[in-house]
């Protein structure tokens, strides 16, 4: 891919820039892409089609102080960088990475176990979110062991990662993830429905394409046969999303009927409050542990 090119036609050549995505590490899937990331101070972030490839573009700022996405800039490579500000800052989250890493991990919990109290809340005041709360509290668990692990939440290699990390008193949660996040309901005319209305719920909220890479990833997955690492990929995508309108959830029937199908919801209430206390136990659990380390 010709960076330099996407540079000089976007018009980015007077800003300091980096590239990213899981194409700049050693184990990446065809699907994958690469994220031009350009620190003009901006907040958003677009997908473009260059050379026949899908290429994710974000706009940051060199003074971000976000956890998750000081972590996602950990290892990446500098493209451009006249004043050396990138440089700088880069080498700033290096020598941060491991207490970014636990600050990260502790924060996933604390939202988890915000997830799980909507998700008992929701059930008791008979909210049609409960079973996104309670989906969103899963994969908070899931970000936590990640990064106690020292790895960056990734959705697409997620799943994977989580089968094979060593087993200890954190990683044993892993288990509480995958029994509540639903992939053992993974079918390809399941995955097609979801895809439909996680594209949908993507092209409302975020409004930058990132649906053609969710399509392409979603094509790989099945087209690999790869059906409970696609479910978890598309509700780990509606996670994301749905947390960005927490504070604005309302009773919309198009919103409601989208996330239905995009996370798959359960709707058997007693189930959903059981999926939540052994979440909820797994989070606290865990903080007890790091707690004496």
């Amino acid at each position: 891919m010709n960076v330099k090119k996407i540079i000089q036609e976007y018009g980015f050549s007077n800003f300091p820039i980096g590239l990213g995505g899981c194409k700049t590490s050693e184990h990446f899937f065809d699907s994958c892409t690469f994220n031009i990331v350009v620190f003009d101070e901006k907040q958003t972030s677009e997908t473009i089609s260059f050379d026949g490839e899908l290429v994710k573009i974000s706009h940051a700022s060199i003074s971000e102080k976000n956890i998750k996405k000081l972590l996602q800039y950990h290892k990446l490579q500098i493209i451009q960088d006249d004043s050396w500000e990138l440089r700088m800052f880069l080498s700033k989250i290096d020598k941060q990475h491991s207490s970014l890493f636990t600050n990260f991990a502790k924060n996933s919990l604390i939202e988890s176990l915000f997830c799980c109290q909507k998700t008992k809340d929701s059930i008791q005041n008979s909210n049609v979110f409960a079973s996104s709360w309670q989906k969103c509290a899963s994969f908070f668990l899931s970000d936590a062991i990640m990064s106690f692990n020292q790895h960056v939440s990734n959705p697409s290699h997620m799943l994977e990662s989580l089968r094979k990390f060593e087993k200890n008193l954190i990683n044993e949660h892993i288990s509480v993830v995958t029994q509540t996040v639903g992939i053992e309901r993974a079918t390809q005319t399941l995955l097609e429905r979801m895809l439909k209305s996680t594209i949908g719920f993507s092209d409302k909220i975020e409004k930058n394409d990132h649906s053609k890479i969710i399509q392409q990833k979603f094509d790989f997955f099945v087209k690999n046969s790869m059906l409970s690492d696609c479910y978890f990929y598309l509700g780990y995508v509606n996670k994301e999303n749905f947390i960005k309108i927490k504070n604005n959830l309302n009773w919309e029937e198009d919103l409601f009927h989208i996330l239905k199908v995009a996370f798959d919801v359960e709707g058997d209430s007693n189930q959903l409050l059981q999926n939540a206390n052994l979440i909820q136990k797994s989070c606290n659990d865990v903080l007890e542990i790091i707690s004496t380390v």
